[in-house]
């Protein structure tokens, strides 16, 4: 039990005209003693350093109150060489009063400021609750018990503040009690009142105490219950602790090593909630391990792990948008990026698109008269100026090939008139961007431009994502392309730079004035032949020179295509 000194005793010692002032006159103290003793109190504990001399009458009065309680215990702080006090005039002379010994009420928090611990002796003088035991049972309390004199051990707190009996000091002192209530106890005296400031922060007194501190002299109760049950709880070892932040350091970057991102995070969460059973279990057996800092390394891992992995997914994604946006309209690159896989990789499918090839004629020849780095520069600039056509009406860039081009429309994000699309590129391409492709070229000191050649075929591709984990690229595959490419190379010694496939004709939503039949046409690998259309082509000042060997039989393997059926 607890006799509190506390804010009614102050009051109810006003009233009484009893001086109310820090520190009470001991005969006030040796009054309280006499009470408990004549109650049957089992052992006294004063939590109230008596080391320093005051008035001789009150001092010989509080003398004689402990030499009638016989083994009393007395706090103190101030401790000597060898564990000495100063208490009632020394360690000898505190002996003769009735075998009252001292104990060293100094207590340690944690780094936090929470007290935790306590230890079977400190300065060489035994611990306060451990002489108040060894008072109470007349039996030493050996420091293996402990597991070593100045090895701590965890208190086990039997709750929240004022869980611990109390009762008012200044009810023991007037005698307002009933004497069954100390009779067997062990009964400690000290101050509960804030003002004296002896009240500390422990890990019961959060939430279950409602914030309150503990009073030091209850925590001494709780220190003392402590040792005579046998130090129930023990801290686990260090490397178990060490062992399991690490262990809940490692739980999710390990989860998002195997790309579960969220479910790490779910996994994380499970992970944590079963580790607090975990360690209620644990703690219910009498061991404690550390919360805390697992639980912290848990929620750093998780952090971090979310971090590179929602960061590295952001990078992938850039790069994405990044390499979609060389390929893609920019105004499409974020639906096509909704239509991608986990890996960023467009599902195949297949669909009716318009398949589109170019091809700069006559740049073989040109390339090599030229040197490397002119050669380079002018492929450049003329992919650059078609690249801008072809994204301009909507088209997806497939692939470069040399000076060539590949594009579809109509894919991966669908249109519906993808025909008309593939035309107004076209158009562009053979119209006024050569023309500036050409006039550029007059600009470098060239003599004569060149002429093109484009195909345009439409019907059912395959579109989708191919290649290894390490490169990856979109493509369209199958007749159609195929179709379109060998068109493309028919226009090769023909007096049309475009030439289109019926079937896109037929697909075109609005069809052009100036579209004209040219003629039907086989086409290599195809045993039907292709009805071919076009449009008139724009003047190309120049080109004829430049571009002569396109028209005098060089046109390459595709030559034997583009001789007319009809």
């Amino acid at each position: 039990m607890v006799v509190g000194i506390d804010n009614a005793t102050f009051s109810k010692f006003n009233q009484l005209h009893i001086p109310d002032k820090w520190p009470f006159p001991r005969r006030e103290h040796a009054r309280v003693i006499d009470q408990l003793k004549k109650a049957g109190a089992r052992e006294i504990a004063v939590d109230i350093q008596f080391t320093n001399p005051t008035d001789p009458k009150d001092d010989n009065a509080l003398a004689l109150s402990i030499l009638h309680a016989g083994h009393m215990t007395l706090a103190t702080t101030a401790v000597g060489a060898n564990g000495s006090t100063n208490v009632m005039g020394g360690d000898a002379e505190l002996q003769k009063l009735g075998q009252a010994r001292a104990g060293n009420a100094t207590s340690i928090p944690d780094t936090d400021g929470v007290y935790r611990r306590m230890q079977w002796s400190y300065q060489g003088l035994q611990t306060f609750p451990v002489v108040i035991d060894e008072q109470a049972t007349g039996k030493q309390i050996p420091a293996s018990l402990f597991g070593g004199p100045t090895t701590p051990v965890p208190i086990d707190f039997a709750g929240p503040p004022k869980t611990v009996a109390f009762i008012p000091y200044w009810k023991v002192y007037e005698g307002d009690f009933s004497p069954s209530m100390f009779k067997g106890k062990i009964v400690l005296i000290g101050a509960t009142a804030s003002v004296l400031q002896d009240v500390h922060p422990t890990p019961t007194s959060g939430s279950g105490g409602n914030g309150q501190l503990m009073p030091g002299t209850e925590m001494v109760a709780n220190e003392a219950a402590t040792v005579l049950n046998g130090i129930p709880l023990r801290f686990g070892a260090g490397w178990v602790n060490v062992a399991l932040i690490v262990l809940m350091a490692c739980v999710a970057p390990l989860l998002g090593s195997l790309g579960w991102a969220v479910r790490g995070l779910l996994g994380a969460l499970l992970v944590a909630a079963i580790y607090l059973v975990i360690s209620q279990v644990v703690f219910d057996s009498g061991r404690i391990i550390a919360v805390v800092d697992p639980l912290f390394a848990l929620a750093l891992g998780t952090v971090g792990t979310l971090a590179v992995v929602y960061l590295s997914e952001a990078f992938e994604r850039q790069y994405a948008r990044s390499t979609f946006a060389r390929f893609v309209p920019p105004d499409v690159v974020d639906q096509v990026l909704a239509s991608t896989d986990d890996d960023l990789r467009l599902a195949g499918v297949e669909r009716v698109c318009t398949v589109m090839f170019s091809d700069l004629r006559g740049f073989t020849q040109f390339s090599e008269t030229q040197p490397v780095d002119r050669v380079i520069s002018v492929v450049n600039h003329y992919l650059n100026e078609m690249t801008e056509a072809i994204q301009a009406a909507g088209g997806t860039l497939i692939a470069y090939m040399g000076d060539g081009i590949m594009a579809v429309f109509g894919a991966p994000i669908e249109q519906d008139d993808h025909a008309d699309r593939a035309l107004r590129a076209a158009r562009e391409m053979i119209g006024p961007r050569l023309q500036h492709f050409n006039d550029w070229l007059a600009d470098q000191g060239y003599e004569s431009g060149f002429r093109m050649g484009v195909g345009l075929n439409s019907g059912p591709v395959m579109c989708g994502n191919v290649g290894a984990e390490q490169r990856v690229e979109y493509t369209a595959i199958g007749d159609t392309t195929n179709t379109a490419s060998r068109l493309e190379g028919m226009t090769k010694g023909q007096p049309h730079m475009l030439f289109i496939a019926e079937s896109t004709v037929e697909l075109m939503r609005q069809k052009p004035d100036d579209l004209e039949f040219v003629g039907e046409f086989e086409v290599r690998g195809r045993d039907a032949t292709k009805r071919v259309h076009s449009i008139p082509d724009p003047p190309v000042p120049g080109s004829e020179t430049l571009a002569a060997a396109a028209s005098e039989g060089t046109a390459g393997p595709d030559a034997g295509d583009s001789t007319p059926a009809s």
